[in-house]
């Protein structure tokens, strides 16, 4: 299908190459290139990234996702580091921090993003940190290891209805990924969770609806809904371009349900604009 044009991505500028220089440096990864978001141009030159810990390579084969899957390298013990001098660098007042999935560690890094969380806030006094975890195979124990860091936001996505997950994510478990989040508001009441999911994958509108349901029935308060964009033609294709107008009207009806922060169109991304919406909360 012939890409519309609301979907259309910005252009990246000479400020994105300098950061990506930065961040080479560092020897950084971010989910904005490893999944190839479009929203990396308007992003990178604010500047604003997602850092990708735990390496480039997932141990999981979602059907939506580019992120390179294969075995993984061992963790690096400075990334924490590296991670914090590159935010304070970058003048940043907040953070997101996401990773691949490591179903190989035993926490499923856990421990790692929780050194990540102390290691920004450390070296950049006052600044926010939001984390995107995976589901550490539903482990209660690695989820409070990450709470304990102290987050100022969890989210963990769903990224899409149930009935879709023995393609989009068969290595996934719509109940596991909503007792993460319903965990998550429980052990750690002042922390505002958050979740999403793409259209465009083959739900029904009916689906759609059910899955905001089950997000605020789950202690979800942020909520943030996307079109699904093929990133390379190994990925799932997509079955529709939604138009503004239903992610709009998806917008109203999560606020309808309780969601106090609503990010919902074409573009929107779990980490796009997280600052502001923050805020919102």
């Amino acid at each position: 299908m012939r890409l519309p044009d609301w979907v259309k991505a910005q252009y990246p500028s000479q400020s994105v190459l300098e950061l990506k220089k930065l961040l080479r440096r560092q020897g950084l990864h971010t989910v904005c290139e490893e999944a190839r978001c479009p929203n990396m141009g308007a992003c990178f030159s604010r500047p604003v990234a997602t850092f990708l810990i735990m390496g480039p390579s997932c141990t999981r084969n979602c059907g939506f996702c580019s992120v390179d899957s294969s075995k993984p390298r061992p963790l690096s013990d400075d990334e924490p580091s590296r991670l914090a001098d590159t935010a304070r660098s970058m003048g940043l007042k907040y953070v997101v921090i996401t990773s691949v999935t490591r179903d190989d560690l035993e926490d499923g890094g856990a421990a790692h993003f929780a050194k990540s969380i102390k290691a920004v806030k450390e070296a950049v006094p006052g600044a926010k940190v939001e984390v995107l975890t995976p589901d550490f195979g539903g482990s209660r124990e690695a989820l409070l290891t990450v709470l304990a860091a102290g987050p100022d936001v969890f989210n963990h996505n769903v990224e899409t209805a149930p009935r879709l997950y023995p393609v989009v994510r068969p290595q996934a478990d719509y109940k596991r990924s909503l007792a993460v989040l319903e965990n998550a508001a429980l052990a750690a009441p002042m922390v505002p969770v958050k979740s999403g999911f793409m259209l465009g994958l083959g739900e029904t509108g009916d689906e759609v609806i059910k899955v905001m349901e089950d997000l605020r029935a789950h202690g979800c308060r942020m909520l943030t809904v996307g079109q699904y964009l093929r990133p390379t033609k190994k990925n799932l294709p997509v079955t529709e371009y939604i138009e503004p107008a239903r992610f709009e009207e998806l917008k109203e009806a999560a606020l309808r349900m309780g969601f106090v922060s609503v990010a919902s169109g074409p573009l929107v991304r779990s980490s796009m604009n997280a600052e502001e919406y923050y805020h919102n909360v």
